[in-house]
């Protein structure tokens, strides 16, 4: 669902320029720095294959952190500019961080900066299938917990709830979820519309096969939502952050799933009212990142600073 990426990319230019402000980089101890500003991570690892801390895979779980964390990008993004601040914050915290790039369209291949996030969703899941197979084996872990952002929170629950995963996801952590679809957004009026008078939106936008997928009632939707649990996947711990301030995932609701008993929805502006992350902040947000990681290690979770975080080119001292 990350359909800004692009205008993102853009802009991260004025960022670098100094047009743009959201503050110094905020450095981790050791040994990878840690920045919390999406904008200028997008920009400085546009041509990278992985960010700094992930796909190591000499790594092996420890007693502390024994399954590895697999990061799974939106639409428009991949490995490297989705997750240049949790790639280094989690190996910082001692974990085996890997992250995949999925959903290439072959019309963007020849592109310089890997445009993932645009293949079919079933396509896509098959793919994360194949990776977490190979970090299971590479590491030794049996099991491995996901975080993912925008396109990277539906994607994966395909992959749980149909393609056998379940018995491999321990925590599920959904960045800016779209559990309901996308909704009254342009995108969303735009291929009801087309609907509505026999338009395949498959065919009409084909360098994007996923976006017409996560409209809101459409037949992937119907498939995710079918069953006794909908999109819930008995065995799997699932925690939701979402900021009221997504101006992707519209209505932002759209990432509550309620009547789960394991499923944890997080409004991020609930626990941090200074906290302006919009849908592309919500993965640098040195707030949400810091309940990601009591999350997956809720035996020494820390409280929460409530750092003031600003919408696109984020965090701010």
């Amino acid at each position: 669902m990350k359909l800004r990426i692009f205008a993102g990319l853009a802009a991260a230019v004025l960022v670098m320029a100094g047009v743009l402000s959201g503050g110094p980089a905020d450095a981790a101890a050791a040994p990878y720095p840690v920045s919390y500003n999406f904008l200028q991570n997008t920009f400085t690892t546009n041509t990278a294959a992985s960010a700094p801390g992930e796909n190591i895979w000499s790594c092996r779980p420890t007693a502390r952190h024994p399954r590895p964390v697999i990061l799974v990008h939106g639409t428009g993004g991949n490995a490297a500019t989705n997750w240049a601040t949790y790639a280094a914050l989690l190996a910082n915290h001692g974990y085996c961080v890997f992250a995949l790039t999925y959903g290439v369209s072959p019309t963007l291949s020849a592109s310089p900066v890997a445009i993932g996030g645009m293949g079919r969703i079933e396509d896509s899941a098959q793919e994360l299938k194949d990776f977490v197979a190979k970090v299971l084996r590479r590491t030794g872990a049996t099991r491995v917990d996901l975080v993912g952002h925008s396109q990277g929170t539906l994607m994966p629950d395909y992959y749980v709830k149909f393609l056998g995963g379940a018995r491999f996801v321990d925590h599920y952590v959904s960045l800016a979820p779209v559990w309901h679809g996308e909704g009254v957004s342009a995108l969303g009026q735009l291929m009801s519309a087309g609907a509505a008078y026999g338009f395949d939106a498959a065919k009409t936008v084909p360098v994007c096969a996923a976006c017409p997928e996560m409209v809101n009632g459409s037949p992937f939707m119907q498939q995710m939502r079918s069953g006794r649990y909908g999109v819930a996947v008995p065995g799997v711990k699932y925690t939701n952050i979402y900021t009221r301030y997504d101006d992707v995932v519209i209505p932002y609701t759209s990432g509550i799933e309620p009547g789960h008993p394991n499923m944890t929805n997080i409004l991020l502006q609930s626990r941090c009212a200074n906290d302006f992350s919009d849908h592309l902040e919500i993965a640098s947000s040195p707030n949400a990142a810091q309940i990601v990681l009591n999350t997956l290690d809720p035996a020494h979770a820390q409280p929460l600073r409530c750092r003031l975080t600003l919408p696109v080119n984020g965090f701010v001292h």
